[in-house]
């Protein structure tokens, strides 16, 4: 049986780390802090200023706290499991390439496909909310669009396109794909702006927390905890984001577990300070509006850091449009790389030495979604290929740390198996909640993949030995 033997063969872990250290078409730009960076643009993002206060008006009350906490217990579970492969195989690819190594192509091949599609619908979703916010205070300041480019058709009466959806989503592709050092220092700087009006937040506001609003502290007991946490467990990842940039890095091997870890920390505990503040200041209940942070500070009258609140929103959305582009290009990239798509998307540019082509093709579907289709419809979508991705990662740790339990590890994920099993449980939770429409779309795209892996990837991979000889050396600049 020729195809399943194909579908399970894996790329051996010594020839991905022997082939990392001799790629020259990345350049390697990425410190430990910019990879950090580029991990806090994907996780901080609307969560902080608009689920950190609805959740707990509806679901937790202050325990919102406690909320936060389990999801991060589950999401860290994952994370130490990228940590541990972010090491240990520092490729363009992230769970895609991770998946190929140890579980084999076919896994790998889902994996990849998933992603691609998940990427550009996040990045989708959040242009149309960076447009939102956009607009919002253009409003603010008396300046109004044209109602045809206000918003996707169907969105609201006489909308057609949403134009400044689509201008951000081409803006941060150009970006992206002419220079990655210039793209990185963006990135850096906006989340700093970004973390420092959040830690202004806290600051601002806890001299006007009364603790005694934090009682009851739970008032829809357990069950809303556990229900806004897998609310919550949205706002608390994206630090695999960082992993598809492997071979960007400097020091790839120290510094992207590094990375993850810190991104997911840092992140944390901006989450954790901000539950606090928010239902100390105001009561829980008031806080369930589009904009709950802005509300609670123009209760206690301080409606100038609303303006600050509003800028740092928009700074948050646009590093997670940077972070899901920059890792849906990256993905793109190594499975072309890898012979499963045309080799032909993963020529980098001689000058920009970035993966410019699927750079642009994957900005163009993003651009195209969140110009063209709303964001509930966009919305159904983005969940549930992060989650397989946790699912793919964490059971490949476990299965490697059984099948070579000796292998050199820059990073190790502590006790496993049951960190892994963790992860894995709350994701298939998670998954099982998601709506019906959700597995269908997602079945109908699986099915696309199944019919471009067998009638073109699995016999060009280049494990199959029959690829082009020049997909060898794709990802050397092309002069042409």
């Amino acid at each position: 049986m020729t195809w399943l033997t194909d579908m399970i063969r894996r790329k051996p872990l010594d020839v991905m780390q022997r082939e990392a250290g001799e790629r020259r078409g990345l350049q390697r730009v990425l410190g430990l802090w910019q990879l950090t960076a580029i991990g806090l643009g994907g996780i901080i993002g609307v969560g902080i200023f608009v689920l950190t206060g609805t959740v707990a008006a509806t679901q937790a009350g202050p325990a919102v706290l406690l909320s936060f906490l389990l999801a991060g217990i589950a999401s860290g579970a994952a994370a130490l499991c990228y940590a541990e492969f972010s090491g240990l195989i520092p490729v363009s690819g992230s769970a895609y390439t991770y998946g190929y190594a140890v579980l084999g192509e076919f896994a790998g091949w889902i994996i990849g496909w998933d992603l691609l599609l998940e990427y550009a619908l996040i990045a989708a979703v959040v242009a149309v909310g960076w447009s939102g916010y956009v607009q919002a205070l253009l409003d603010a300041a008396g300046i109004a669009l044209p109602v045809w480019a206000q918003g996707a058709y169907g969105s609201a009466p006489g909308r057609l396109f949403n134009l400044p959806a689509v201008v951000v989503s081409l803006a941060i592709t150009l970006l992206l794909a002419m220079r990655m050092h210039w793209g990185a220092r963006f990135n850096t700087t906006i989340v700093a702006i970004k973390i420092t009006a959040a830690a202004a937040i806290v600051i601002a506001g806890f001299a006007f927390v009364k603790p005694e609003r934090w009682h009851p502290f739970m008032p829809f007991g357990m069950h809303g905890v556990v229900t806004g946490a897998a609310v919550v467990f949205f706002a608390v990842f994206g630090y695999d984001q960082l992993t598809t940039a492997a071979e960007e890095s400097r020091h790839p091997q120290r510094d992207l577990p590094r990375a993850v870890l810190l991104s997911l920390s840092i992140a944390m505990l901006l989450y954790f300070a901000i539950c606090l503040v928010l239902t100390g200041i105001v009561p829980y209940a008031t806080l369930n509006t589009p904009a709950p942070v802005a509300t609670a500070f123009k209760a206690i009258g301080l409606p100038q850091v609303m303006v600050a609140i509003s800028l740092a929103s928009i700074c948050g959305i646009t590093s997670v449009i940077f972070a899901n582009l920059l890792a849906g290009a990256r993905i793109w990239f190594a499975m072309s790389r890898d012979g499963l798509l045309p080799g032909w998307y993963a020529k980098v540019h001689p000058r920009w030495h970035t993966p410019h082509r699927t750079t642009f093709l994957l900005g163009a579907v993003t651009a195209i979604a969140s110009g063209l289709f709303p964001l509930n419809e966009l919305a159904k979508l983005v969940n549930i290929g992060v989650l397989g991705a946790f699912i793919v990662i964490c059971s490949a740790v476990a299965v490697l740390r059984w099948r070579q339990p000796h292998l050199q590890r820059p990073f190790r994920t502590p006790l496993v198996p049951w960190v892994p099993m963790i992860g894995v449980g709350f994701s298939c939770w998670l998954i099982w909640g998601l709506p019906n429409i959700t597995y269908w779309r997602f079945g109908l795209w699986l099915l696309l993949g199944l019919l471009v892996y067998f009638a073109y990837g699995r016999h060009h991979s280049r494990l199959s030995g029959s690829a082009d000889i020049s997909q060898d050396h794709c990802d050397i600049p092309d002069r042409a």
